[in-house]
């Protein structure tokens, strides 16, 4: 079966883990972070901030996309976050 039609495992917000892949002085990457920290807030997930410019790795997969998120390791956006999709994306209401 495609990956694309396999149901994943429905966790529960709380049991997620949002990483935001950034810089220090990217204006974008501010505002992805307001709006992780009122999702995380909101329904319990977890978040992490790693800096693109601490890791070489993730410099060279993301630099061109940052800010980046992340969630449970997998990519789930870049540049602009979107509050309703995020929620979404944690299984949230």
């Amino acid at each position: 079966m495609s990956p694309l039609f396999r149901r994943t495992e429905n966790k529960k917000p709380a049991d997620r883990v949002v990483t935001l892949v950034g810089k220090p002085g990217c204006h974008l990457c501010d505002a992805a972070q307001e709006v992780i920290e009122k999702v995380c807030a909101d329904t319990g997930a977890a978040w992490e901030k790693k800096n693109i410019n601490d890791d070489a790795e993730l410099h060279s997969k993301y630099w061109e996309q940052i800010p980046v998120v992340l969630v449970d390791g997998a990519q789930h956006d870049f540049w602009r976050v979107d509050e309703g999709r995020l929620r979404k994306a944690l299984g949230a209401k």
